[in-house]
């Protein structure tokens, strides 16, 4: 599971705000780590917070880990980032072998549209997938 450090800013009722305290997995300072949080923090500067289930209770104040399910975060990101890149190029080398110059940027930009809509529909999926959603931790 990936997660990260944050601070229950708020509850309500079986929710709680977490504004987190850091961005990325939290391995910056390990062997290995990509060192993306300071380039969240240079980019993002104000602090996120997200609305995560607690069904623990969480108060106000505490500090706590908030995670997702293993694998949810590379089909995140495979549905963000690969299948639109995909679905652009495809619709371009199809458009280009059916009509040129014109019918790669039209094929390019059917490929975008399908690559748009494919996200949409993961992002419905994983919404009512439980593994998807956060959870808080101690």
């Amino acid at each position: 599971m990936a997660g990260a450090w944050g601070t229950v800013s708020a509850v309500e009722g079986e929710h709680a705000l977490v504004r987190m305290d850091e961005s990325g997995c939290g391995r910056c300072r390990e062997v290995g780590g990509c060192g993306g949080n300071h380039l969240a923090k240079l980019l993002c500067a104000t602090p996120r917070t997200f609305r995560v289930p607690n069904p623990e209770r969480r108060a106000v104040g505490e500090h706590v880990r908030v995670r997702i399910g293993a694998g949810s975060l590379r089909r995140s990101a495979l549905a963000a980032y690969v299948f639109p890149l995909l679905a652009l190029l495809i619709g371009a080398l199809a458009g280009s072998a059916w009509a040129g110059e014109l019918g790669a940027i039209g094929g390019a930009l059917a490929g975008l549209l399908v690559g748009w809509l494919g996200l949409r529909r993961a992002q419905r999926r994983d919404a009512a997938d439980p593994r998807c959603q956060p959870s808080i931790t101690s």
